[in-house]
């Protein structure tokens, strides 16, 4: 899938207002997610939750995992396919051992048990009120999300800082919107 160039423009001009949060500022956001995050997911009633191992300067959720899991929680993390391919999701909790996937990012091993979450936290470079997100341009998520949301009640929350916030993101029909986005400042509700 070619990315037209305004969202590879967005993509970039967002990644680097991300990367001038401080390590301050993150760690405020971890922890506010480690409260906020287990807080979201009792409040829907979802049961298997699913965040990402963080990488660069994304949202840090290890805390939020943590806290999940110590809530009874079952957690899994995101295993990673082939370019444009949709997310696959193991079994894991804080303590488990990893592997690195194909994109290099920690995944669970082989071993574990495939789940299908009900709740996911989401990467993201830029969103909008409206729930929609520019990603990293492979489709993973939009993919996943479209294919998990034909067969159950699936809500998605966005995980970003405030400054990755654009007036509107250019929407196209296989995108898949956002429920929520969570940033340091605030729960956006988007699908009002």
């Amino acid at each position: 899938m070619q990315m037209p160039p305004v969202k590879a423009d967005l993509r970039k001009l967002a990644l680097a207002r991300r990367g001038t949060v401080t390590r301050d500022a993150a760690a405020a956001f971890a922890a506010r997610l480690e409260r906020a995050g287990p807080a979201l997911a009792k409040t829907l009633a979802h049961p298997v939750v699913s965040a990402y191992w963080p990488i660069r300067d994304e949202v840090d959720t290890r805390l939020l995992l943590a806290a999940l899991a110590a809530q009874g929680f079952a957690t899994a993390l995101p295993v990673t396919g082939a370019r444009g391919t949709a997310l696959l999701f193991r079994a894991w909790r804080p303590g488990d051992p990893q592997t690195p996937g194909q994109m290099g990012i920690a995944e669970p091993l082989p071993a574990a048990p495939w789940v299908e979450p009900d709740l996911l936290f989401v990467p993201l470079a830029a969103f909008d009120r409206r729930g929609h997100r520019v990603g990293y341009g492979a489709g993973h998520y939009d993919r996943t999300l479209a294919q998990l949301r034909a067969r159950k009640p699936v809500l998605a929350v966005g995980l970003a800082y405030a400054t990755q916030e654009i007036a509107q993101v250019p929407a196209q029909a296989h995108d898949q919107q956002l429920d929520f986005v969570l940033t340091e400042h605030e729960l956006i509700d988007c699908r009002t």
